[in-house]
């Protein structure tokens, strides 16, 4: 059981005592990611992640990460879409140096001009090795395809240009504008009493003074498009991506989802997977998954292949569709594949870290938390009819994107745009 309370500053506070482990895992949860930014400082979300970690005023850059190894702790950091979220986890009586670490990075942090002229040749360089490998880029491609004209096509790395070309005050603004309690999330998942917790986190976070300005928020409709985008390179296989509309994460549809996509794509029983690899032997990779954003969503379809077996794939993804618009599925998959799942979350939730991930992403995107049994009781309330509604939902043909990153010739591209025809925007 998880207990909430909001400081008087507006900071969310979740905590989940799990009394029989050794550790506890601690998130800090910010409201920002690429789509809070515009073409021109695309990268600045990702860049300060990588700057909070590059010393304090009471710790230099090696000092931060030695007192958490020091301890035998884990401390790090990502940045996503819609939320930022810098994470550490140590032994249970190691908490007050994990949220002391923490604090110092969000108060402290200095932002200097060397270090800033430092982490941008480190940060160039991790654009340059993700340039270099196409899996990742075409799924870049068939996000910035289904999301055109909005935020959320934006790659979380940004372009290097914007990142040589950034200041430090646009830095600072940023990071004022973006970093108040208000926007953000504080989860501590582990063997903690929630008073001390909560008084941990008062003692540490209570002083965080908001920003009457507010966060820079795209209040722009994510609008779902239809294009074609593709990157030919010398590779020795074709990664190749399908788009087609989703459902936001909050969506009364979600565990539909999530049950329909084990059973086409999600898993190494799913449809695709034995269709493509076990039976043809097409591919390596080929899987499905969901994309869920507080206001939209996506479905993807990703395989890497030889570009020779570009048109079997491809009529074998789409006989699918077809086969599964048609025919939907019976009752005993659809159990089967709900035991599937609930036996996931119920797995995932051993995991500090997963809960801590869990819990954090829904308090500060959605507002609330959905506890296990909740979402289990979800799982099993699933009906064929609403699996029916996220087919027809998921696999409307007037609704699809391609992307793909390899070695097509001409003939062969538009082969493969005719087979996924893209509906032209008027």
């Amino acid at each position: 059981m998880y207990n909430k309370i909001t400081l008087d500053n507006g900071l969310r506070v979740v905590i989940e005592e799990i009394p029989h482990v050794r550790s506890v895992t601690i998130g800090l949860w910010i409201k920002a990611g690429s789509v809070n930014e515009s073409e021109k400082n695309n990268g600045i979300t990702h860049f300060i992640e990588h700057m909070l970690f590059k010393g304090t005023k009471k710790r230099t850059a090696k000092q931060l990460a030695q007192t958490i190894d020091d301890i035998g702790g884990q401390l790090n950091a990502f940045t996503a879409k819609e939320c930022t979220c810098y994470y550490t986890r140590v032994l249970d009586n190691h908490i007050d140096i994990a949220v002391d670490v923490l604090s110092d990075m969000l108060f402290n942090s200095k932002f200097d001009e060397e270090d800033i002229k430092k982490e941008k040749k480190v940060v160039l360089e991790e654009i340059n090795m993700y340039d270099d490998t196409p899996e990742e880029i075409v799924h870049d491609l068939i996000s910035k395809s289904i999301y055109s004209n909005h935020s959320l096509g934006f790659p979380i790395l940004g372009q290097a240009k914007n990142l040589e070309d950034m200041t430090r005050n646009q830095i600072i603004d940023y990071f004022h504008d973006n970093y108040i309690p208000e926007n953000a999330v504080l989860t501590i998942v582990g063997n903690i009493r929630s008073s001390k917790g909560i008084e941990l986190i008062k003692q540490y976070f209570g002083h965080w003074k908001g920003n009457k300005k507010g966060s820079i928020i795209n209040t722009q409709e994510a609008i779902f498009n239809t294009n074609a985008l593709y990157e030919q390179r010398e590779t020795e296989q074709l990664h190749l991506c399908m788009g087609m509309q989703g459902i936001p994460l909050g969506d009364k549809y979600y565990y539909a989802m999530m049950v329909l996509n084990n059973i086409f794509g999600g898993c190494m029983s799913s449809r695709l997977f034995q269709k493509v690899r076990e039976d043809k032997g097409l591919a390596y990779s080929i899987y499905s998954y969901p994309l869920l954003y507080s206001n939209t969503g996506a479905f993807i379809i990703y395989a890497g292949i030889n570009p020779k077996y570009m048109i079997d794939v491809v009529e074998t993804i789409l006989k699918e569709i077809k086969t599964i618009k048609k025919n939907l599925i019976e009752d005993s998959l659809l159990q089967r594949s709900k035991e599937q799942l609930k036996g996931n979350y119920i797995m995932d939730y051993e995991s500090m870290y997963s809960r801590m991930m869990s819990m954090g992403k829904t308090e500060l995107l959605l507002g609330r938390i959905v506890p296990l049994s909740k979402g289990l009781e979800k799982i099993d309330k699933v009906t064929l009819d609403d699996i029916k509604y996220i087919i027809d939902l998921i696999f409307d043909e007037n609704k699809r994107n391609v992307s793909y990153v390899g070695n097509l010739d001409d003939e062969k591209s538009e082969k493969l745009l005719s087979m996924v025809p893209i509906a032209q925007e008027a």
